[in-house]
């Protein structure tokens, strides 16, 4: 399915990121894949991709640096002389922006909305300079932002922002032929979801709520729908949002309630 497509993945850190299960599967699929990961987790990303036949060439990256950027850009143009796709999974704010909407600072919310979701037109800035013409594909990771959640805080605007920034660069993205679309994953047992507070409270109301059973600890059902976002088969799709959640993003909170017993007619 990808065969001959040379990928930018991002967000490699633990092997049970989301993104450490695309690689594989890219891989898997045809793909070429480069590895970007933040400075800190180079060495933890190489471990987790060392298990794999051929694995990636991983290099540094700090998302929100307009120098690292730059340098990745050179680096892809050395490399490839084209990007292909990329796969964008990074997100993070600061421990007190999970904790609170009223009373997190204005630095610890601008941190986290830089990452969270400036890095995602970066990324859509590096495809339009890289796509070849017969097109290319962005693709990020997305939750459920359209309610207030007990526990996600500043990362819900976070999300919500990059679910409309998401519409605004397939529209500008469009021209080149570069597609831009989210994976809206229920929640899974990631580096990531453990910074956040009784993350298990997610996790609960998925298994009361998703008609289709869900595992947090399977990330492979996200995995092989961005792999298919990644490919020529989605050729036709931009500024959309894939729920992969086991159909909970559908279902109505009322399910909560108990059901009122039907009574007879005549």
């Amino acid at each position: 399915m990808l065969s001959g497509k040379r990928l930018l993945v991002s967000g490699v850190a633990t092997s049970d990121s989301i993104a450490a299960v695309v690689v594989e599967r890219a891989l898997r699929a045809g793909a070429e894949v480069l590895v970007a990961a933040y400075p800190r987790d180079v060495p933890a990303a190489q471990e987790v991709l060392s298990a794999l036949a051929a694995p990636p060439a991983v290099v540094a990256l700090d998302a929100t640096s307009e120098g690292d950027l730059s340098a990745l850009e050179e680096d892809l143009r050395r490399r490839w002389g084209r990007l292909d796709g990329a796969l964008h999974a990074i997100a993070f704010a600061p421990r007190a922006a999970l904790a609170s909407v009223m009373d997190t600072p204005a630095g610890d919310v601008e941190m986290a909305m830089r990452t969270s979701v400036w890095t995602y037109a970066a990324f859509g800035r590096l495809l339009r300079r890289l796509a070849p013409p017969s097109g290319a594909s962005l693709v990020g990771l997305d939750f459920d932002s359209a309610r207030a959640w007990p526990v996600y805080n500043w990362m819900g605007p976070c999300k919500a922002a990059l679910r409309s920034l998401n519409g605004y660069l397939a529209r500008d993205l469009g021209a080149t032929g570069v597609r831009a679309n989210l994976v809206a994953a229920g929640p899974l047992r990631t580096r990531a979801a453990s910074g956040i507070p009784d993350f298990e409270v997610l996790v609960d109301r998925w298994n009361r709520q998703a008609p289709l059973a869900w595992d947090p600890t399977d990330a492979s059902s996200v995995a092989d729908a961005i792999c298919f976002l990644l490919s020529d088969l989605a050729r036709a799709i931009t500024g959309e949002v894939l729920h992969v959640d086991g159909g909970a993003h559908a279902m109505a909170t009322c399910l909560e309630v108990p059901p009122v017993e039907m009574q007879a007619t005549s």
